[in-house]
Order: structure tokens, then C-alpha cells, then sequence
């Protein structure tokens, strides 16, 4: 369900369910869930990559297992697992980028707006089916909400509307809407193994509290003194004085 490969510094977690469009069933979860704990276990990693194998990138739950879980009368551990997912996802000090390979439903657009990268081709298409199910998008409007515009998110959650890969650049769903998928995503896995480990670890919280506290230049001054005064910083501009690649971007 979940295909790893780990090399180059990078983890590729493959979603591998084409028969259902790679939906989020039980099994499928548990290994994404399963392999996100490893990348980030891995001192080797220092990008991951999430992409889906076949047309689609993720197609959302799936709906036949739930249902099933319904007839006998069971709770399904879905909600809970891509609580689990979207949360390693979100907090994740190595950075995650959605290789969104195509068409993307319901629950794959939270992967996607978990992501802290997402780029996918024109012809990929994207959709809040949830309202037209009788359900909600709730679990996902935790990633996606802060990614897209208010009107957007109102408008694409009332609708279920399929839109296409530009408009979900346009409304920062997406970074990228490509001719070249995996030229793009190269590009960027160039310039994630560039940073500093630590740095790039430590942008995310830092956004969270920029964001959380108005004014926070007192705590922004505190984690800026630690920066330059930390053995990445210091190796960072001494490489920077010697015209060379820090150790860190060493091939």
C-alpha cells in the first residue's frame, strides 16, 4: 500500500493503491503512517517526498470500507489515523513535498495542504467532493483552510466543485502548477538539501509563532542570536567566506 524508498537523502513514500485510486483505507494509513516515522527516524533524510502511483494522487477515503465498518456495527480508526498522518505531516522538521502526480479528492487534499511543498501538472484536477456525499470536510479543513483564500475554501467546500491544478495554485492550495512534474520537483529537492538541516527544522515553528504572537520580535531576536551563534550557522558563513558548499551540501 505504502512504497518506501529511501536514498539520496530523500524518502519517497509512495501511495500504491491504484485499484481504488490510492483511497485512504485502514491499511493504507496504517503504512503511511508507519513510513513517515521512519523517514523521520532516519538521520540519512533530509527531504520527503509524497507522491501516488497510477492517474490518481489520492481520491480520499475509502468509501466501500467504511461503509463495511458501518454493517458491523464497528468504529473505523480512520479519522484517528489521518489525524496521525497530517499531524506527523504538519509537524514534521524535515521538510514534506507533495509529488501531486494527478487527480486528488476529499482526504488527498489534506495531504496535499499538509504538505510544506505541493506542486502538480495542469491536467491534474482537484475537488471537495465531501458536500455532495452528505458529508463534511472536517478533518482535512485543518490543513487546507490555512492554505487557500476565505472565499475559496467557502465556495469550493459549499460547491464540491472539480477544479483544475491552476486555480488551486491561485488560491494556495498548491506552490506550482507544471508542464514538467518531476523537472519541478527536482528542482526543489535541489534546493531543500541546500539549507541547514537544524534551520530548515526550525522554520516551522517559527512561522507558528510569528503568527500566534503579535508583536514577537522579542522571541524572533532570541532564535536569531541562536542561529548565527549555533555550529551550523557558524559553518554557514564560513563557507560562505571560503566560496565553497557548507558540509551539509556536500555531494
Amino acid at each position: 500500500m505504502i512504497n518506501r524508498d529511501f536514498s539520496g537523502g530523500v524518502a519517497r513514500l509512495m501511495l500504491d493503491s491504484p485499484h481504488n485510486r490510492n483511497a485512504l483505507s485502514t491499511q493504507l494509513l496504517t503504512e503511511l503512517n508507519d513510513g513517515l516515522d521512519a523517514a523521520q527516524a532516519d538521520a540519512a533524510v533530509r527531504v520527503i517526498v509524497l507522491s501516488g502511483e497510477g492517474p490518481a494522487f489520492c481520491s480520499g477515503a475509502d468509501l466501500k470500507e467504511q461503509r463495511e465498518y458501518r454493517e458491523r456495527g464497528e468504529p473505523s480508526p480512520v479519522a484517528d489515523l489521518l489525524v496521525g498522518a497530517l499531524t506527523k505531516i504538519l509537524e514534521s522538521p524535515k521538510p514534506v513535498v507533495a509529488r501531486v502526480n494527478g487527480h486528488a479528492r476529499a482526504g488527498g487534499l489534506g495531504l496535499i495542504g499538509a504538505a510544506d511543498i505541493a506542486i502538480a501538472p495542469f491536467e491534474a484536477t482537484f475537488g471537495f467532493a465531501e458536500v455532495r456525499l452528505g458529508l463534511v470536510p472536517a478533518v482535512i479543513a485543518v490543513t487546507c483552510v490555512p492554505r487557500m483564500t476565505d472565499r475559496a475554501a467557502l465556495e469550493l467546500f459549499l460547491t464540491g466543485e472539480t477544479f483544475d491544478a491552476a486555480r488551486a495554485a491561485e488560491i494556495g492550495l498548491l506552490n506550482r502548477a507544471v508542464d514538467d512534474l518531476d523537472a519541478e520537483v527536482q528542482r526543489y529537492l535541489e534546493m531543500l538539501r541546500l539549507g541547514g538541516p537544524a534551520a530548515l527544522a526550525a522554520i516551522k515553528p517559527m512561522l507558528k509563532t510569528v503568527r500566534e504572537q503579535a508583536p514577537a520580535f522579542d522571541a524572533m531576536a532570541e532564535l536569531s542570536t541562536a542561529t548565527f551563534a549555533s555550529d551550523e550557522g557558524q559553518e554557514g558563513m564560513r563557507a560562505f567566506a571560503e566560496k565553497r558548499p557548507p558540509a551539509w551540501a556536500a555531494a
